[in-house]
């Protein structure tokens, strides 16, 4: 195990450092910097390849070392970084991190024998051509690879409790108050039935892109080669990048300088429904929990309270609470904040965008607390079903229901005078049967309902996958 970072800023660096491992590949300050020379090359090779552009084809050994070159090392990185803050290698300071890294790859070329392309390098491109594509491509890899697999073991184990307690009867309550019954499978398969929708959505999201140039006109390209599609080019450069389950990129023709973010603003906000829809969940377990509905294991060599030996607290639960709190405050932010900006642009987004792999990393973090408090607990039907026994009041709604049909006199009021605001025992409640002027086997039939068996659908809701 790593040692942890007891100086980190954020959890996400030191507490939960060990969680991150995956996302901090995809979305780190390195990430960000190979993204930055995967477009760069991409697009000179793009270049070199274009009729109309003044450019000598790329030899075979060429094209494979410019599709090498953006596996850069952990010293390219900081190398990176040197040139951006004092220089290095001979490379002035740029103060300007796409500059350096265009100054990098430049270097890199030269010392390769390719020094008559390095100014079509960066060619007619400002830093957000470059840098748009390198986010929609962080938050793809963030998405793809580390959220949308934990959302999908979170639905299997959803979905796996639902058909397991289908038939596990469960007071439910509205309002907090006693309600007629559901079941636990049919609860399971609520949430799960929510947040399939979103992760559903999730996949199928698309993220927009541009390579448009200054004030998102193409000015510099067609002035250099007005031959050349451009539109054409760049829709054919930014889809390039597609491959695997999604999200998508997907070419924007209408920008300013910067790609609206619109589209991140909608990936967000599916995010932050998944994780409203989880944080619900988490505090409906908490309730379950702490009522002896849902029971928690011990694990050995844990400690649940400090002060009180026998404590099980469902941590795990209340942890993932906080990170999807958490994570939406960031995700509702960039929501709101990146889709605007002054005239043609400004540069408040990217400083805002530099925290895309916080709000992930706050989503990776609750994930896996909510699959471990899954993988600790498990429902109690005997509990759940003495908790019913007690409570006779909530059939009710059923026997009026039944008086309804009968066409029987006022069978609501009738009720809601015999129940509201009082338990009932199961003497009384068939006590109050007798005394009805009903047939035997109308009387019979109300009998036969019990708190039980009085679910209605929810058995088979529970086990109905879509």
């Amino acid at each position: 195990m790593p040692e942890r970072n007891i100086n980190a800023v954020s959890p996400l660096d030191g507490r939960y450092a060990s969680k991150m491992a995956g996302l901090t590949r995809v979305t780190g300050e390195a990430a960000l910097a190979r993204c930055r020379a995967l477009v760069e090359c991409r697009y000179l090779a793009k270049l070199c390849a274009t009729p109309g552009v003044r450019a000598r084809r790329l030899t075979a050994a060429e094209t494979a070392f410019l599709e090498k070159l953006p596996l850069l090392s952990d010293a390219d990185v900081k190398k990176v970084i040197a040139i951006e803050e004092t220089g290095a290698a001979g490379i002035p300071a740029t103060k300007h991190d796409v500059k350096a890294v265009e100054y990098l790859l430049k270097d890199k070329l030269r010392r390769a024998g390719m020094g008559d392309l390095l100014e079509l390098v960066h060619f007619a491109l400002t830093s957000e051509d470059v840098n748009n594509i390198s986010y929609a491509l962080i938050l793809r890899a963030g998405v793809r690879g580390e959220l949308i697999p934990a959302l999908d073991s979170i639905l299997a184990v959803l979905d796996e409790l639902a058909l397991k307690y289908a038939d596990a009867p469960l007071l439910a309550r509205t309002h907090g108050q006693p309600a007629v019954p559901t079941t636990f499978g049919k609860e399971f398969r609520v949430f799960h039935a929510r947040l399939y929708r979103q992760v559903s959505q999730l996949g199928t999201a698309r993220i927009a892109a541009k390579l448009n140039g200054a004030s998102g006109n193409y000015n510099a390209h067609v002035a250099a080669y007005p031959g050349v599609d451009w539109q054409k080019f760049s829709r054919e450069f930014i889809e390039s990048f597609n491959s695997g389950p999604g999200p998508d990129l997907e070419f924007n023709p209408f920008t300013t300088q910067i790609e609206p973010h619109d589209s991140y603003a909608e990936l967000f906000d599916v995010l932050r429904r998944a994780n409203t829809i989880l944080l619900g969940f988490c505090q409906d377990m908490w309730r379950y929990v702490s009522a002896g509905l849902v029971k928690q294991k011990a694990v050995a060599g844990e400690v649940g309270s400090s002060t009180m030996p026998q404590k099980v607290n469902p941590i795990h639960f209340e942890n993932a609470e906080g990170n999807l709190g958490v994570a939406n405050a960031l995700l509702g932010f960039f929501s709101s904040k990146l889709p605007v900006s002054r005239l043609q642009r400004d540069l408040s987004d990217s400083t805002v965008e530099r925290n895309f792999g916080a709000a992930l990393g706050h989503c990776v973090s609750a994930y896996g607390s909510i699959l471990t408090g899954l993988s600790r607990i498990s429902p109690d039907p005997a509990a759940a079903a003495a908790e019913l026994g007690s409570h006779p009041e909530v059939l009710a709604e059923g026997i009026q229901t039944i008086l309804r049909r009968e066409r029987a006199s006022g069978p609501y009021e009738l009720l809601s005078k015999f129940t509201r605001g009082r338990s009932v025992t199961a003497g009384e409640m068939n006590a109050f049967i007798d005394g009805l002027e009903l047939k035997p086997a109308v009387k019979t039939e109300l009998k036969r309902l019990t708190p039980l068996n009085y679910t209605g659908l929810s058995a088979k809701l529970a086990r109905t996958r879509r």
